[in-house]
């Protein structure tokens, strides 16, 4: 799986389908080991079936994003919180 891991500006792409905003800026703080870091920050694994983001210390899956034909999929149950500016 290695060969698919790569920081989590990679996972801009894909979760800007569904954010209107740059994800990758937003902090979000991992609800497994409580670590706050950039989503850019974290690792993200993406294949052909989509694309996971994990914590950067602890290895956690943050989110989980498909897109497939029956439309998109996004799993945040990892994430306890995500913190991003609002538009002025």
């Amino acid at each position: 799986m290695d060969e698919h891991k790569l920081d989590g500006n990679a996972a801009g792409g894909p979760l800007g389908e569904v954010f209107a905003f740059e994800v990758t800026t937003a902090e979000g703080a991992c609800g497994n080991c409580g670590m706050v870091a950039h989503i850019g920050e974290a690792m993200a694994y993406m294949t052909e079936i989509g694309t996971v983001v994990r914590c950067p210390a602890c290895d956690n899956a943050l989110i989980r994003f498909v897109h497939n034909p029956r439309g998109c999929f996004l799993d945040a149950r990892g994430v306890s919180y995500l913190h991003f500016e609002s538009a002025p």
